[in-house]
């Protein structure tokens, strides 16, 4: 997704994090970079919610913020005829406090790590973009991809989780969230 402004400006690395405890704050404290900021996490929520058919975003900068959670934007510096760069896609990951079934039936009150939203744009896709992003917050975060709870996984995220990490018999939950075996 090319904007009107310089991604390589407000996005320092190939996958930049954003949130509480990054580096981030530091880089982007002028009230541009906020705005710009503001501009292409709202964008990038949307069409989130778009391909997932939702009524409505479930990342802003400010519910992100508020939640202390973070957010992985992935970008191609040299995309973009007029050398802005350009915003491939993201990942945003936060702890919940969930009440999880293991596979006896037993109630499990937890805060795992949580990916809460993952996108990549359509043009990008099938091309190891949202592979580099899913393994970069990996390795940030220092979990393995059973270790993760997801919200609402599309069947498409199911199939990556699949394909990529032999994650595919689920532990049935209650909630929106989907475990898979190796969770506990």
């Amino acid at each position: 997704m090319e904007f009107d402004f310089n991604i390589n400006h407000l996005f320092p690395d190939k996958i930049t994090l954003v949130g509480e405890n990054s580096s981030y704050r530091k880089h982007a404290n002028s009230k541009i970079l906020q705005r710009n900021l503001q501009i292409v996490i709202e964008v990038l929520g949307q069409r989130s919610a778009r391909a997932q058919q939702l009524t409505g975003s479930i990342t802003t900068l400010l519910k992100s913020q508020l939640n202390n959670q973070r957010i992985y934007v992935l970008k191609e510096a040299n995309a973009n005829n007029s050398g802005l760069g350009c915003v491939i896609g993201f990942l945003k990951t936060g702890k919940k406090r969930l009440f999880v079934l293991d596979r006896d039936g037993n109630h499990n009150e937890m805060n795992p790590l949580c990916v809460l939203d993952f996108y990549v744009h359509e043009s990008q896709q099938r091309k190891g973009c949202g592979l580099c992003l899913f393994k970069h917050m990996l390795h940030v975060e220092g979990v393995k991809a059973s270790h993760l709870a997801i919200d609402r996984p599309s069947h498409k995220f199911i199939s990556f989780l699949k394909k990529h990490f032999s994650l595919w018999a689920t532990v049935p939950q209650v909630n929106n969230f989907v475990i898979f075996d190796g969770f506990f």
